[in-house]
């Protein structure tokens, strides 16, 4: 899978974010992490690295860590720890939480011909997690925007290589649209 087709880590936030952040860019994270051997480390040792060691909130130490394996060919974008693949997109509508999750649920169950397994509206974030053929999952989300607008995502995982990647993300991205 060439990075072009769906994008890497790092692609998505700029450097002068990633500065503000932590204090430094990408390249100068992935000129420390090499100095340091992190080529060699696993994904868990990288993270908690820049958390521990260096002082990187959770949040970015995950996203520096990702953008360095991509940049150094130790993970696909899209591609998780445990070499499986996934693609997750996300939108804001004007919906309450609970209702953007329920019409997010309907697209995904028209869309997969499956039922939600699971339906946690209770929550603070509500989700709905459908188990597809061969192991898959889609997950919805939805996170208060206030003002009656909330965040939707779509998780699609567990796909055993990258060829689908950017074909479920236009999916993925097409039944968002469908919301709000």
């Amino acid at each position: 899978m060439s990075e072009g087709s769906i994008g890497s880590s790092r692609d998505g936030v700029g450097d002068q974010s990633v500065r503000e952040a932590t204090g430094r860019t990408h390249d100068e994270w992935f000129a420390m992490l090499d100095d340091a051997g992190a080529a060699e480390w696993r994904h868990a040792e990288i993270a908690a690295w820049l958390a521990g060691d260096q002082g990187v909130d959770a949040w970015w130490s995950q996203h520096v860590t990702v953008a360095y394996e991509q940049a150094r060919g130790l993970r696909d974008p899209g591609q998780r720890e445990d070499g499986r693949f996934e693609a997750s997109v996300s939108r804001t509508v004007s919906l309450e939480p609970v209702a953007a999750l329920e019409a997010l649920a309907d697209v995904v169950t028209a869309g997969t011909g499956v039922e939600a397994l699971s339906r946690n509206t209770g929550a603070r974030h509500p989700t709905a997690r459908f188990h597809l053929d061969g192991g898959e999952f889609v997950l919805a989300g939805s996170s208060p925007r206030g003002e009656g607008r909330s965040s939707i995502s779509l998780t699609w995982g567990r796909m055993p290589d990258g060829s689908r990647v950017a074909e479920i993300k236009a999916t993925l991205r097409e039944w968002l649209a469908r919301v709000g």
